[in-house]
């Protein structure tokens, strides 16, 4: 790797299966993080939606890095997927390995309602995962909130084995442009892997952007995101639930992509 030239991209295509798209990429982990500002990702993103040209999306934060960077399998679906960068961890990442930031923070949190904000498309949206009572609260507020924008289902996250056949259908049924899924890192993206293109246009893995819209969870006061400190909050909130990803996972994160840094002879 050198520089930041861009790089090829293969995103899904309806008909052929793969589209070569060269795109501003920087490696982390081998994978692919594309460097796009956020008004440059909302127009390719809707330009893929126009043209109807499949798209599975992952919003990579340092979690995510881990575990692709443990689990071969996930790591493998990731890359049949445009990956956008996520948290300061993906900043430090950047810093270390291409001597410069990303150009904008694009998470899932903040990026996803700026995106249906945005799209001049109207766009058939499902919305699967999170509790039954969150996934809900967020079916009433979307119309509301994106009247621009047509809700064709939602379904949560919390239904057995047994019942995946009918979800995919009913899924398959609404005909969705955009899938937006809540199912946590790693599970969410494994689910878009098996649902794009054969059952929706385009999806997106979400983390916990349904519980921050329903009032579920809080979000971080506007200073502690504004200084990119977000995950401290969500430690204080969730300590037992969010520890090991965040005491353990950050140094762990941090030390991998030194060792990354260091394999590529100090200079990528």
């Amino acid at each position: 790797m050198s520089g930041d030239a861009p790089v090829e991209m293969f995103p899904l295509n309806a008909n052929s299966g793969l589209m070569k798209n060269s795109m501003d990429t920087r490696k982390v982990f081998g994978l692919d993080i594309a460097a796009l500002t956020r008004e440059a990702a909302v127009d390719m993103l809707e330009r893929r939606i126009r043209e109807r040209s499949p798209v599975r999306l992952a919003f990579v934060n340092a979690n995510l890095a881990n575990i692709a960077y443990e689990n071969a399998h996930l790591h493998g679906v990731l890359r049949q997927f445009l990956l956008l960068n996520d948290g300061v961890g993906l900043d430090i990442a950047s810093r270390i390995l291409y001597g410069k930031p990303f150009p904008y923070n694009l998470n899932g949190t903040d990026f996803t309602p700026y995106f249906l904000d945005q799209c001049r498309t109207p766009l058939n949206v499902f919305l699967l995962g999170a509790k039954p009572a969150v996934i809900a609260r967020v079916a009433e507020i979307f119309p509301r909130r994106w009247p621009q924008h047509n809700l064709v289902g939602y379904q949560d996250g919390f239904f057995a084995k047994p019942d995946e056949a009918r979800v995919i259908e009913t899924i398959r049924a609404a005909k969705p442009d955009l899938l937006l899924v809540a199912m946590g890192n790693g599970l969410q993206e494994q689910w878009i892997e098996r649902l794009v293109p054969e059952v929706a246009l385009s999806a997106w893995g979400i983390g916990a952007w349904f519980d921050f819209l329903s009032d579920e969870v809080p979000r971080a006061p506007l200073w502690m995101r504004r200084l990119r400190i977000e995950w401290v909050f969500r430690l204080m909130l969730e300590p037992r639930r969010m520890w090991r990803r965040y005491i353990i996972g950050n140094p762990k994160f941090v030390l991998r992509v030194l060792r990354e840094r260091r394999l590529a002879g100090g200079g990528m």
